[in-house]
């Protein structure tokens, strides 16, 4: 059973890329801290003139572009002068050409939210009258499409590869530092490097063409390019590349100069190359002693060096995406910022390292088995990462979604439901992993170690002894001695059943943290829900009613000559004071004059109401009251009251939506 371990491991990894790939491609375009919260002209709205330009407003300051507001004619022909300007605050305009003609206007935007996102849209006015316009608008959002989903792609490459490079360095420093000579090890930290480098120069090229047409052949577009580097996303990966060069310095020293004090000591004299073994050994053991205590020394001195510069550099790299993203916008940003690198640094450190245990328990030859210690150092070291991770990520949610009903009305907040589910999973099995290593006993390990030196050595010396002279016979007998010291060491590895089962574990923890960092990429891609909250309440004013309500309700009193229709004005129908006329009239549309006319007002989703109102007649058939106060915008129920006889009345009502 357990020789069927590592081909399960290659399967389950192959099946949660499988879904990282579907959760990423089934993504929707990236959505936007910016929302379009009003615009001059006001969508689909119709003007007499011909304005002189068109201002937007946004629930955020916005990045410009060339072309990024545009004003077409019904033809589709640009009227606008192509440059737009900030106005004031959020709001944005483009002037456009006099002389405009008749007929709808189509207005589009594309511009970049100040946490690095596209966001794109449009909407029509008409001048004069509506029309027939032949603008086609595009279907694909800003941030969709083939490209968008190799920025989303490359974006989480570049979350993976950050959390195996730090990880696994932090790992190999703090917990194992033996694992800077095991070349599987080396290969995971290299990996993430690499990784890391192609995804940011990637995330480079992608970026203009994500932010702004869309199309695959703007990719290699120098113009491009060049206007990415001068923006804050620009810089924060151009930095990130920079910080990468100084991680490549780092991981040189680090794998090079622990194997380099790891390697055994020269045999001491034994007398027999000429020298006097016998004398003074009082002497000699005291030079061994101090120059062991020279080299622990200086090992310490590395280690200390070491531990400031790697932390200052992933520090640096965590910072890369706090400039530019989510955490540098919105509420408390200066308190964010550092925060959100803490949270990053706790994901590497704990999943990194995850990964690496994982190469360790796997990959690395029977020789170079993980000791007990090593397992347990980064036991403590993930439970602290899991504390820092927890603290960060209560401060994240309160900052981002702000009301407990953003966890379920927003898509960040869903989002999130699922990311703290899976947390949840994997703290629950790295608890399991606990316990595993609670079990593990360092003397089988010690021995395991020893025998497998013993039979490589011996593998070796056989190898060197019978390989034929014919080197295809030699190819194949090499081969197979291959195959016999990989089940040999197989069978090693699993001597101790705790450590398998340590192993099985770890592999699961590494599963879940594959789909966890899929769902961790998509939600930094997502708006926060404390800001989609307020721009749908800001999009919801902007779109409220710009003019008097008027509503007709006809009603039958029940008596003789008991039927007719109620006309209400309410101008300007918003909150605060408003002046209110009721026209009472026959079915053949004269004044219709009743005793009396009573409206009243009803919010019941506020439980506001109702707020009577008794309007004084003016002439027949029309009552008038000034004055009349709206104490909160929404759906209201308006029951209007009538009177035709001193025992005939009837109350009819209709809801509107007023402020």
């Amino acid at each position: 059973m357990t020789q069927t371990i590592a081909p399960r491991f290659r399967t389950l990894l192959l099946l949660f890329l499988a879904v990282t790939g579907a959760l990423l491609a089934g993504a929707a375009p990236a959505s936007a801290h910016a929302a379009l919260t009003g615009s001059d002209p006001k969508q689909g709205s119709v003007v007499d003139q011909a304005p002189t330009q068109v201002s937007l407003t946004f629930s955020e300051k916005v990045a410009l572009s060339d072309g990024s507001l545009r004003v077409l004619d019904p033809k589709g022909k640009r009227v606008d002068t192509g440059r737009a300007a900030n106005l004031s605050g959020t709001t944005y305009g483009v002037k456009l050409h006099s002389g405009l003609p008749d007929g709808t206007f189509t207005v589009t935007y594309q511009v970049v939210s100040e946490d690095s996102h596209p966001v794109s849209g449009a909407f029509t006015f008409s001048v004069g009258a509506p029309s027939q316009t032949s603008v086609a608008l595009s279907d694909q959002g800003a941030g969709g499409g083939t490209v968008g989903v190799l920025y989303g792609i490359a974006r989480y490459v570049s979350y993976a590869g950050f959390v195996l490079l730090v990880g696994g360095a932090a790992f190999v420093l703090t917990c194992w530092q033996r694992g800077a000579g095991v070349r599987p090890v080396q290969r995971l930290v290299v990996t993430g490097w690499l990784a890391l480098t192609g995804a940011t120069l990637a995330l480079l090229l992608l970026r203009g063409s994500y932010v702004g047409s869309g199309k695959i052949g703007d990719i290699f577009d120098l113009s491009l390019l060049g206007q990415v580097l001068q923006t804050k996303s620009g810089a924060a990966l151009v930095s990130r590349l920079l910080l990468l060069a100084a991680a490549a310095l780092f991981i040189a020293v680090l794998f090079g100069a622990y194997v380099k004090r790891d390697e055994p000591e020269a045999p001491a004299s034994d007398g027999t190359d000429g020298t006097d073994g016998g004398d003074d050994e009082a002497t000699v053991a005291a030079a061994r002693a101090a120059e062991a205590a020279d080299r622990a020394a200086e090992k310490k001195d590395l280690t200390f060096g070491l531990a400031i510069g790697g932390t200052v550099v992933a520090a640096g790299l965590a910072a890369t995406w706090a400039m530019a993203e989510h955490a540098s916008t919105g509420l408390q940003p200066g308190i964010a910022m550092p925060v959100d690198v803490l949270h990053l640094l706790a994901v590497a450190a704990w999943l990194g390292g995850l990964s690496a245990l994982l190469t360790a328990l796997f990959r690395a030859p029977a020789e170079d088995a993980i000791e007990t210690a090593a397992v347990r150092r980064f036991s403590r070291l993930a439970f602290g990462a899991v504390v820092t991770l927890v603290a960060t990520g209560i401060y994240q949610s309160w900052r981002q979604l702000g009301s407990w009903s953003a966890f379920t009305g927003t898509r960040y907040g869903q989002l999130l439901l699922v990311k703290i589910a899976l947390v949840a999973v994997l703290v629950g099995i790295a608890w399991i992993s606990r316990r595993w290593t609670g079990r593990l006993s360092e003397a089988p390990a010690s021995e395991e170690r020893g025998s497998a030196a013993e039979d490589v050595a011996e593998q070796r010396e056989e190898t060197r002894e019978t390989v034929p002279a014919d080197s295809r016979r030699a190819a194949q007998l090499a081969r197979q001695r291959a195959a016999v010291a990989t089940a040999r060491d197989k069978r090693l590895r699993d001597a101790d059943p705790h450590r398998s089962g340590l192993r099985r574990s770890v592999l699961a923890e590494a599963g879940v943290a594959v789909v966890l960092l899929a769902v961790t990429t998509v939600l930094t891609s997502t708006e926060p829900g404390r800001t989609e909250e307020a721009a749908q309440q800001a999009t919801a004013s902007a779109s409220q009613r710009s003019g008097p309500l008027s509503l007709k309700i006809p009603f039958d009193t029940g008596g003789e000559d008991g039927k007719g229709t109620v006309e209400l004005t309410l101008d300007p129908a918003r909150v605060g004071g408003n002046e209110m006329h009721v026209f009472v009239v026959r079915p053949n549309g004269k004044a219709f004059d009743v005793p009396e006319v009573k409206v009243a007002f009803t919010l019941a989703a506020k439980d506001i109401g109702p707020l009577p109102v008794t309007p004084d007649r003016i002439a027949t058939g029309h009552w008038s009251a000034s004055g009349v106060q709206i104490p909160m915008a929404g759906d209201w129920k308006i029951a209007v009251t009538v009177r035709t006889s001193d025992i005939d009345q009837a109350t009819v009502n209709k809801n509107a939506q007023i402020g």
